[in-house]
């Protein structure tokens, strides 16, 4: 009987869980006509509405947009979380070195916006003004593993996400997937991350896992292919995962 019970939990924490339902409010931000054309156009694809369900941001929250890239979940969240609420738009000031065009469209994305807050911080001197709700990494976790960046540099970010969320607060990454990598390679060679590593190294912070969508699952990506490849690229294999700060008790 125990290990019939052991086996149902486990088979519990690893089973993709089905789709949530966008919230009205998550209904209405997408809507919302202050967003680029082009970016409202990639919501099919994205899908943003389960995501964010998923998470379970709602009005009010405070969150973070880490690695905000072009602004596209920025200006998604900024008017689901409301007035009430604040979205930090965080891009490193690393990649805004690499790729000056990441301050101008930082600077576009949180125009107009009132609650949301551009931060550019480096990577290891990043923070936020209060403890979050949620954070949202779409497609970057990855990137704390690169080459260029000081060995252990993941390993501090993702420490720094959980400190950076009150107990209870969300992680949700979405990324790449490599094939099995246990050395951890893929970020550097195809910009991917076995998700089994991820869930490693965000689990080791502190965060508990608690589930995953299998919403944007590509089969016919063999994730042997560079994601900047125009064979693959926006047709990756990517997996979803929700963590948990869990709450003292």
């Amino acid at each position: 009987m125990k290990l019939a019970v052991t086996a149902a939990i486990l088979l519990a924490a690893t089973a993709p869980l089905a789709a949530q339902k966008a919230t009205p409010a998550i209904t209405a931000a997408l809507a919302d006509e202050s967003r680029p054309a082009d970016q409202r156009a990639r919501d099919t694809v994205r899908k943003p509405g389960e995501l964010l369900a998923f998470a379970g941001i709602k009005p009010g929250d405070k969150v973070a947009d880490f690695v905000m890239g072009g602004g596209y979940w920025t200006r998604i969240l900024s008017p689901l979380v409301g007035a009430k609420g604040k979205v930090y738009a965080y891009q490193p000031a690393e990649f805004i070195k690499f790729r000056a065009a990441y301050a101008d469209e930082q600077k576009t994305a949180v125009a107009g916006l009132a609650n949301a807050v551009a931060l550019s911080d480096s990577l290891a001197a990043f923070s936020f003004p209060e403890k979050l709700d949620a954070i949202v990494t779409v497609q970057n976790y990855h990137d704390m593993f690169l080459a260029p960046f000081p060995k252990g540099t993941g390993e501090a970010v993702t420490r720094k996400l959980y400190n950076s969320l009150k107990p209870g607060g969300v992680l949700l990454v979405v990324d790449h997937v490599a094939n099995a990598d246990p050395e951890n390679k893929a970020p550097n060679t195809l910009h991917r991350i076995d998700p089994d590593v991820a869930r490693r190294e965000i689990e080791k912070a502190g965060f508990r896992y608690a589930g995953k969508l299998d919403l944007l699952r590509n089969t016919s990506d063999p994730h042997t292919a560079n994601v900047f490849d125009a064979a693959i690229r926006g047709k990756t294999d990517q997996f979803v995962f929700k963590f948990v700060r869990p709450r003292v008790r």
